[in-house]
């Protein structure tokens, strides 16, 4: 990433309506995948000079224990769902939950999901990282993951959204294949780096429960009408992705997971969506080119 230029240089510009038409498998219109966070949080990290982890004052009991309903009981809601409509995960893992929680990786092990890292801990921040101590964090994400699961990593989320100048060259350079750190399009894109082959594939902030609830303070309906609409226009322009980045405990609370899963049985319906994986958008976008 070049610093102190008016663009980052991360990608060409590519006017959206004179591209190459892709064309799903089974002839899908919309590649849509759904991305759980499942995340660990501290309740007392290592402080960060850039960036508070809690609102409070240490201890922030109401802060941590409100992460912790995902693991302890909303994880289970959010997946029950998902898979009874037919979505598999790709699940941006904080790495520290294989120790911490097993069982919440393992039950998404056994549904088939696959993993990608958001970094050790969704408390740690990559702000003023050096390089040896942002390699040190990918070789740990490989590693655990590999452990627990089986799988090689592909892709990456940078903890909590924070990057240095190298994220996207040292991920490039480690083998993984994929980035959800921009926002820039709605399709895959290829990213430029110093070494090794990179592409964004399209994650979301507009449609992330986080955003939803948090920051646009939609109502359940109010952010399962949304899905429905992101959905239907991307399926009708076609050759699109869209994703569904999830928080169990926002999307998993009893109020809200009825119409979420209202939206996903509806987009399931619809004969132009690809339910599918980061990984598998990957390799079919390359088969592309």
């Amino acid at each position: 990433m070049h610093e102190g230029t008016p663009d980052p240089g991360l990608y060409d510009f590519s006017p959206y309506r004179d591209r190459k038409r892709i064309v799903w498998p089974g002839g899908k219109s919309c590649a849509v995948w759904v991305a759980p966070n499942l995340e660990y949080y501290e309740v007392d990290p290592p402080a960060h000079p850039k960036r508070k982890a809690w609102a409070r004052p240490h201890p922030d009991v109401v802060g941590y224990s409100h992460r912790d309903h995902s693991n302890r009981v909303s994880h289970w809601r959010m997946a029950d769902v998902m898979s009874k409509h037919g979505f598999p995960g790709s699940v941006s893992l904080s790495v520290a939950l294989c120790q911490h929680h097993p069982e919440v990786v393992a039950d998404a092990k056994a549904r088939g999901w696959e993993f990608f890292s958001h970094g050790i801990y969704n408390t740690r921040y990559a702000y003023d990282m050096s390089e040896e101590q942002e390699r040190a964090i990918i070789e740990d994400s490989i590693a655990t993951v590999r452990e627990a699961t089986g799988q090689t990593i592909r892709g990456w989320l940078a903890p909590a959204l924070t990057h240095t100048p190298h994220t996207l060259d040292l991920i490039a350079e480690y083998g993984l294949e994929y980035t959800c750190d921009l926002y820039h399009d709605d399709q895959v894109q290829p990213v430029k780096t110093a070494t090794g082959k990179l592409v964004s594939v399209p994650y979301s902030l507009e449609v992330n429960d986080h955003y939803g609830f948090l920051i646009y303070n939609m109502s359940p309906r109010e952010y399962a009408d949304t899905l429905v609409r992101q959905y239907e226009r991307l399926a009708d322009e076609g050759g699109t992705v869209m994703c569904i980045p999830l928080h169990a405990y926002l999307i998993g609370q009893p109020h809200r997971i009825g119409p979420f899963e209202e939206a996903l049985r509806y987009i399931a319906a619809d004969g132009r969506a690809w339910l599918t994986k980061a990984g598998d958008i990957v390799d079919a976008w390359n088969a592309q080119q």
